[in-house]
């Protein structure tokens, strides 16, 4: 049986490499489920995350189920392992706080799944005592965090906030499926 794994994207320009991740994890014979935020949908679209996922791409949780289901619920329940790739500092903040105000916060707060996030943001949003604060918590919860690392940033600066790599993020989330089993 595949080991299923809920992709969160966020709304970082990195969203884009959630393709390579979920390319690379199915590749490892996981089965994956795309949860996009609003924000995500500005840089990528439901219809290509659903052709790379290979299962429908979820958007929000008032549209009504293909069959009947509390959505954040049973997706929550699916999962082995949540990555939330790439994580703005929004949504580690909300997280953080236990706000449940979308599809994605929804399913990972009603989840018993392991949870990596892959952080992408700019250097000084990453160093900002809230973010720093809101991670250590999130840590505090088990929640692994893969990155980020140094790297050109979307704004042009060169520093912390980069996403990690793509190879390194399947490397840890199998790892963390493994542990799982």
């Amino acid at each position: 049986m595949k080991k299923h794994i809920v992709v969160g994207i966020t709304g970082s320009i990195a969203a884009y490499k959630a393709c390579d991740i979920i390319r690379g994890l199915r590749g490892a014979g996981c089965d994956t489920t795309v949860i996009m935020t609003k924000e995500s949908q500005e840089f990528v679209t439901p219809l290509l995350m659903s052709q790379i996922s290979g299962n429908q791409a979820y958007t929000d949780m008032f549209t009504p189920p293909k069959s009947w289901d509390v959505e954040h619920v049973s997706l929550a329940q699916s999962a082995k392992l949540i990555l939330i790739a790439p994580a703005t500092a929004n949504i580690i903040a909300k997280l953080a706080a236990g706000i449940c105000d979308d599809l994605l916060t929804c399913a990972v707060i009603a989840s018993k799944a392991k949870v990596l996030i892959a952080p992408a943001m700019n250097s000084v949003m990453y160093e900002h005592p809230a973010t720093v604060e809101n991670i250590k918590k999130l840590k505090s919860f088990g929640y692994k965090f893969i990155g980020p690392v140094k790297g050109r940033l979307a704004c042009g600066d060169e520093g912390m906030g980069h996403i990690a790599g793509v190879d390194e993020i399947i490397k840890e989330a199998k790892k963390l499926l493994n542990e799982a089993a």
